[in-house]
């Protein structure tokens, strides 16, 4: 399923505020995004209608299947992106930045082909340094 570049970017955002916090709250994805709380409030209501996420009576909010999927596949496209660029010798934040960029407007094909030359140049780099 397709979806905007801002939702897949929510979405990832949510995804990582979990591996580091445990826990997600509008505040939280407000102070990571720098957006205000009523825009997150008002996108996480659209969320939770079209089932990308849950939220308990406490406000913390749960990524369902539907949102975890689209939002790992985000944060696998911007890690892979990432090592890349670092790969080709551009410095981590702007390796960073620029993988946010691009992992959006990437197709599924030159992804893949992307993944698979990484994984040759680090494991040609594993062994040379053993």
């Amino acid at each position: 399923m397709k979806i905007q570049e801002a939702a897949e970017n929510y979405l990832e955002c949510i995804l990582m505020l979990h591996k580091q916090k445990g826990y997600v709250r509008s505040v939280d994805i407000a102070d990571q995004m720098g957006v205000t709380k009523p825009t997150v409030s008002y996108t996480m209501k659209q969320f939770r209608e079209n089932g990308y996420i849950e939220m308990d009576r406490y406000g913390q909010i749960t990524l369902t299947q539907k949102g975890r999927d689209i939002a790992e596949s985000i944060y696998e496209r911007h890690n892979v992106l990432t090592r890349m660029l670092i790969a080709l010798g551009v410095d981590e934040e702007t390796a960073r930045e620029d993988a946010c960029k691009i992992e959006h407007g990437l197709s599924d094909s030159s992804f893949r082909q992307i993944k698979e030359h990484l994984k040759e140049i680090e494991g040609k780099k594993e062994t040379e340094s053993e």
